[in-house]
């Protein structure tokens, strides 16, 4: 992935993004992210509404990792809000969740997410689960950059 392109990552919990942001940085992930604690805020960056309005201090994102337990909208309601908007549903579109129920596992999927990970216990697993990701999207042809949905 371009290192100048932004990562939209949607999680709640303090203890995970540190765990996240470690992991990205020790994979020589250095692309700019930006955090949103719920669904609700994922929506309002990816519209460029509220605060996310500058595009400078909040450029669109080139991909999202989504968490499905958040509060205010959990990630299966922002992934059935990215269905309705096409536009914003062409963004590449990560589950990475504590969750390895079929279920979630298949309602995610049914929603439009493009891949699902499960968040791994260890740091250096993290690490290479991200790597693996960052290489793979890196390989993939991505459609035009979006200023908003």
């Amino acid at each position: 992935m371009d290192s100048k392109l932004h990562v939209l990552i949607a999680e709640d919990s303090e203890d995970d993004v540190f765990i996240l942001q470690t992991a990205l940085r020790r994979a020589g992930i250095t692309n700019p992210t930006q955090i949103c604690r719920n669904g609700k805020e994922v929506i309002d960056y990816l519209k460029g509404e509220g605060p996310y309005s500058d595009r400078e201090k909040h450029p669109f994102p080139r991909v999202l990792f989504i968490d499905l337990k958040m509060p205010v909208l959990t990630g299966f309601d922002v992934l059935r809000w990215l269905k309705g908007h096409p536009d914003c549903g062409v963004i590449p579109t990560i589950v990475l969740t504590s969750s390895n129920h079929a279920r979630d596992i298949e309602e995610a999927y049914r929603l439009g997410a493009n891949a699902y990970l499960v968040k791994p216990g260890r740091l250096d697993e993290f690490e290479k689960l991200l790597s693996l990701a960052n290489s793979f999207w890196t390989a993939c042809a991505l459609p035009k950059l979006m200023h908003k949905c």
